[in-house]
């Protein structure tokens, strides 16, 4: 494994150890396990105010701004992670 590839599985790690309270917080579950396919299908109250509110608390926590087209490229928690690092 070269050392490029050992650093960003190292950012993906810490940004997921970051997302994850994020997450548990604004769903109220404590239990949740972050994954890159977890998506709003996956997690009981993630509706569109939920969905909103995780934004805020992400841009927030990460201290970065999501742009619309980023927003929309989100289909799932690992395009979220992805997004967040190229931000980072």
């Amino acid at each position: 494994m070269n050392i490029f590839l050992k650093i960003k599985i190292m950012e993906k790690i810490e940004i997921v150890e970051k997302l994850t309270p994020v997450f548990r917080n604004v769903f109220a579950n404590n239990t949740l396990q972050i994954t890159d396919e977890l998506s709003a299908l996956d997690v009981e109250n993630w509706d569109s105010l939920s969905h909103m509110l995780l934004i805020a608390e992400v841009e927030k926590n990460f201290a970065i701004k999501f742009k619309l087209k980023d927003l929309n490229k989100m289909a799932n928690v690992g395009d979220m992670i992805a997004i967040i690092n190229s931000k980072l």
